[in-house]
């Protein structure tokens, strides 16, 4: 029996019907995986895509958007009056590629030539908290953390040891952060002081104190990796 050849939008790299293979067809092109991302927590402007993503040019980013919309990725639509502008967000199946983000953040992390100082976007940021939560020490604890990084706002609900977050203005939560991503990464994985933030005019804190104290400590980074060539180990040929 001739097998039926199926075609689809998607470019053909690999020719090689390992999913995995696939997968690299649908997301492998520079920034598209960035871009779905960024979409993690709602539909985006075209404008706001850029701004997160600030080293991708506007033709490259409407490249991407193409691509990830012919594959079933991504889907255009239109906000109610009296907004009435085009976004751009994740189809169903396209918010189920967040777990496997998830382990390769997990697993990147690792990488002894990982720079946690560079930039990070705000949803980047908020994907982190929902990938890096330890259960342990989030057991017991319940509330509502906010944050404000510019025009983004967001929030976090902590209770049964896990994490929610929804992409909302933060203003009626138990303790809201006024900053800027770079700083809460310093706060959460550098180890670095909220009075500290606070004094540098890096970070507005407000609300319940306490609870943004221990809300930092919640978030724990994978062990590094062992680097062979540190250890000794020739140098490849």
């Amino acid at each position: 029996m001739k097998s039926e050849k199926i075609t689809s939008p998607v470019e053909r790299w690999y020719d090689d019907a390992c999913c995995v293979a696939h997968g690299l067809e649908l997301l492998g092109e520079r920034w598209a995986l960035l871009v779905v991302r960024e979409l993690m927590f709602g539909p985006r402007r075209f404008i706001d895509l850029k701004h997160a993503l600030p080293g991708i040019s506007a033709n490259v980013l409407t490249q991407r958007l193409e691509g990830l919309e012919a594959a079933g990725v991504v889907e255009r639509s239109r906000l109610p009056p009296p907004a009435n502008i085009r976004v751009y967000g994740l189809t169903p199946w396209g918010t189920e590629v967040e777990p496997v983000i998830q382990v390769l953040s997990r697993w990147a992390c690792r990488s002894p030539g990982h720079d946690p100082t560079l930039q990070m976007s705000a949803a980047s940021m908020m994907l982190s908290f929902r990938t890096m939560i330890s259960a342990e020490r989030a057991a017991g604890l319940d509330g509502m953390v906010g944050f404000r990084f510019g025009r983004d706002g967001f929030v976090a609900r902590i209770a049964g040891g896990g994490i929610t977050i929804v992409r909302d203005e933060p203003e009626g939560a138990d303790a809201v952060f006024a900053t800027d991503p770079v700083t809460m990464v310093s706060l959460v994985y550098g180890g670095r002081g909220i009075a500290d933030a606070e004094a540098a005019g890096a970070l507005v804190l407000s609300g319940d104190r306490a609870l943004a104290e221990r809300f930092v400590t919640l978030f724990t980074l994978p062990a590094k990796a062992p680097n062979p060539r540190r250890a000794g180990a020739p140098a490849p040929v």
